[in-house]
């Protein structure tokens, strides 16, 4: 029975997490800096924590974290959103172990430019690419490739990718320079990728990979599945090692028409991966147990986000012409936070959107950028 402290519970995945620990008989401590998150009113938690926003108040943050785990004798730390990132920055000074890199290998995944580099340096595919600067930089991506994608070097969600605009359109959007630096990516065309690794010094102990065929926006996947997928796995096998990584990492893969993957971007924490894996009997375990043989998904079962379905993934496949993907989606996927063990997230989520909605309305924002507004990391260091 271990301790295990969680922060990021506005996340359905931390949900998941939180529930995984319980049933495999773990205590359960969760630290958030949204009132009324979701995991809040879950009965696997035994106590919540609000503490200072991780983005705004940084140091606070960190200490906030570091009497929690003295008082309630944390010990482990699992960051699980963005706000991995300053835990990163304060890992040193938390007295448990956090399983979370340092910040400087964490930039080097998280920022797009950086991790292609670090990609190709290990002899690993990904889409050629140019970093861009100024203007300049900009109209010599549209000279060197007919068909191309742009996105910010930090972003999530695929909130302000463009794929395949024209160059009207892109210098309309794009505002770009040194402070506020963008990459521009080869396009190619194929079938969309993720997946969702657990790591112990580049030792796979977990793993999945799924396709994300509805999403919020143009990047976040609301339903997924379980595939088996030898091409991604081995890709993330080898960049898991090359790079001795510890700790929860995902990746967005293009598998193109002549079957080779390519590496998009990397997101070094949890995502929707926690969802396929959960069920796994020995899922809270590959966190503890860096010799574990690494486990994978017992069944192809779907999944999905029921109330981003209704919410995003409708009004998508309406302007899109595909509702009868949707319908049979919906409708064959259980919902990732509906549990009748544990039924109140299910019962008060509508609490976390109203939070959501209610800052994006004031900061003038989107509800999708408002649920990272306070956790999200843009390259500080």
């Amino acid at each position: 029975m271990t301790n295990i402290l969680l922060t990021g519970g506005r996340a359905p995945a931390t949900l998941e997490l939180a529930r995984a620990f319980h049933r495999a008989g773990h205590i359960v401590f969760m630290a958030e800096s949204l009132h009324g998150h979701l995991s809040e009113p879950s009965n696997t938690i035994k106590k919540n924590f609000f503490v200072p926003p991780p983005r705004q108040k940084t140091r606070a943050f960190i200490d906030a974290l570091k009497t929690i785990i003295v008082e309630n004798k944390i010990q482990l730390l699992i960051p699980t959103c963005e706000e991995a990132f300053y835990i990163a920055m304060g890992r040193e000074q938390l007295p448990c172990i956090v399983f979370v890199e340092p910040l400087k290998k964490m930039n080097s995944l998280h920022n797009k430019w950086h991790f292609v580099v670090n990609a190709i340096e290990r002899d690993l595919y990904a889409p050629e690419t140019m970093y861009l600067l100024n203007q300049d930089d900009l109209l010599h991506a549209f000279a060197h490739w007919r068909e191309l994608v742009l996105k910010p070097v930090y972003s999530r969600f695929a909130a302000q990718t463009l794929i395949l605009p024209t160059l009207k359109q892109a210098l309309h959007k794009l505002t770009v320079s040194s402070n506020s630096p963008w990459v521009a990516q080869e396009y190619i065309k194929g079938r969309q990728i993720c997946t969702y690794s657990i790591c112990h010094d580049g030792y796979i102990t977990a793993h999945t990979a799924y396709s994300s065929t509805i999403t919020a926006g143009e990047g976040a996947a609301i339903a997924f599945q379980h595939m088996d997928h030898l091409g991604t796995f081995n890709w993330v096998r080898n960049f898991v090692e090359k790079n001795q990584f510890t700790g929860q990492i995902a990746f967005d893969f293009i598998q193109a028409t002549d079957g080779q993957v390519y590496a998009l971007e990397c997101n070094p924490r949890a995502t929707s991966g926690v969802h396929l894996l959960a069920s796994h009997p020995k899922f809270a375990e590959a966190f503890l147990n860096p010799n574990m043989d690494c486990i994978t998904p017992t069944s192809d079962n779907s999944f999905m986000l029921a109330t981003a379905m209704l919410l995003y993934g409708l009004p998508q496949s309406l302007k899109n012409k595909q509702l009868m993907q949707w319908i049979k989606t919906f409708f064959t996927s259980s919902d990732v936070i509906l549990d009748f063990k544990d039924p109140m997230p299910f019962i008060m989520q509508f609490k976390s959107i109203l939070a959501y909605l209610s800052l994006a309305g004031k900061e003038k924002i989107t509800a999708l950028e408002a649920s990272t507004f306070d956790i999200e990391w843009n390259g500080e260091m």
